[in-house]
């Protein structure tokens, strides 16, 4: 399969999370990507376990794993004048350059935005950062876990005050690197796009504090109309009726009722057609405002059957509902397996490497790159010329 980026390459000069991210992405997507790491340790996150990923006497933390398929991979220590020069010569034959060092970070190696598009002027060079190049935090340094507090994210997340356990709480996951990742890709491609056009490169500025603000999506925009803060919803929703967990006789469930159309629905499985035509319930502003009456009424019932029971009849109504899956259930979920979304390649000193694939397919194909993660003391014993 001819992928969308082939003949596009990428020279990647960031380490940990959103960078990588972004260019596991532009692999998937056919681009050749070049990770450029310091010799020594290399990425941080090669380091990031357990758990590891071993086989004889190799290994590798899993973190590392999860964003850095599809790249080819060398040693080259910047600090130097001849490793800075290596790097120049290989982003004067590249079309995009990321990095996410603190900002001015790489100008005293001759590694920033204007000197190689002075150079290359059809570089796309994209510089991701935990604040952006300017403003009064530009200088400091961005972590996930800070940008989620700053950014508003925790104040959504978790349980609200005065219930047990209340609280801010980070995701179970790296949203804000990841977000600003998959942002940062999508600015790649349209800057390569308008570069056909403009025969011109781009200088591309991200901010994780800028990316989980623009995220907060319908929370920012309530935020924005109502004047008050959205505040902690644990589980539920803020602007919908009922869309949570409920507590089945044997385990959880989740039920995500979208409209009004669905709730008559539910409403006649659980044996209350009337609350369907009653004002307090007919409507989802009214669901909304009627949440603290309504939510125990619908628990109480849904308390008396096992998961399955309720998750087949309202599959069958057609309302959204499923079950709370543990990440290996979710991986071995029958439609996951179907999608293909598992992994294995071949890590050669490694072993067989499980990975989560991409979910992107374009006319019926997956995009996911062939190239595993590289092992480090493989890596850094082919490039110890260039190190």
């Amino acid at each position: 399969m001819t992928k969308p980026l082939d003949g596009i390459r990428v020279l990647d000069l960031s380490r940990v999370l959103a960078g990588p991210w972004c260019t596991q992405l532009l692999a998937d997507l056919g681009a050749d990507v070049i990770k450029v790491e310091q010799p020594g340790a290399g990425d941080d996150t090669r380091h990031w376990g357990p758990p590891w990923l071993e086989h004889g006497d190799e290994r590798v933390a899993a973190y590392f794993l999860a964003a850095n398929r599809g790249k080819r991979s060398v040693a080259i220590d910047f600090g130097k004048p001849e490793g800075a020069d290596l790097v120049r010569r290989m982003a004067a034959e590249a079309d995009v350059v990321v990095e996410n060092f603190k900002v001015g970070g790489l100008k005293k190696f001759g590694l920033d935005a204007a000197t190689l598009r002075a150079a290359n002027p059809r570089l796309v060079y994209a510089s991701i950062t935990g604040f952006g190049q300017d403003g009064p935090y530009a200088g400091r340094a961005g972590y996930d876990y800070i940008i989620q507090a700053m950014g508003g994210m925790m104040s959504l997340t978790g349980v609200p005050d005065g219930e047990p356990g209340g609280g801010p709480m980070r995701a179970g996951v790296a949203i804000a690197d990841l977000f600003t990742g998959m942002y940062t890709a999508n600015a790649i491609l349209a800057a390569l796009y308008a570069r056909e056009t403009s025969g011109e490169g781009a200088t591309i500025d991200m901010a994780l504090f800028d990316a989980q603000l623009a995220m907060l999506a319908n929370q920012g925009s309530n935020a924005l109309v109502s004047g008050r803060d959205p505040g902690r919803q644990g589980v539920g929703h803020p602007n919908i009726v009922p869309y949570q967990p409920f507590e089945a006789s044997d385990q959880a469930i989740i039920v995500a009722v979208g409209n009004d159309r669905q709730f008559g629905k539910l409403a006649a499985i659980l044996g209350h057609a009337e609350w369907a035509s009653n004002p307090e319930f007919a409507t989802n502003p009214a669901r909304v405002a009627a949440r603290a009456t309504l939510v125990p009424m619908i628990a109480d019932i849904i308390r008396t059957k096992p998961a399955a029971d309720w998750l087949d009849q309202l599959e069958a109504a057609g309302i959204p509902a499923g079950p709370i899956n543990g990440v290996s259930q979710a991986i071995a979920d029958p439609q996951a397996q179907h999608r293909g979304m598992k992994l294995s390649m071949d890590g050669g000193a490694l072993g067989p490497v499980p990975m989560i694939g991409n979910p992107i397919r374009l006319d019926g194909e997956r995009t996911d790159a062939t190239r595993p993660p590289r092992h480090w003391a493989n890596m850094v014993r082919k490039s110890s010329a260039a190190s």
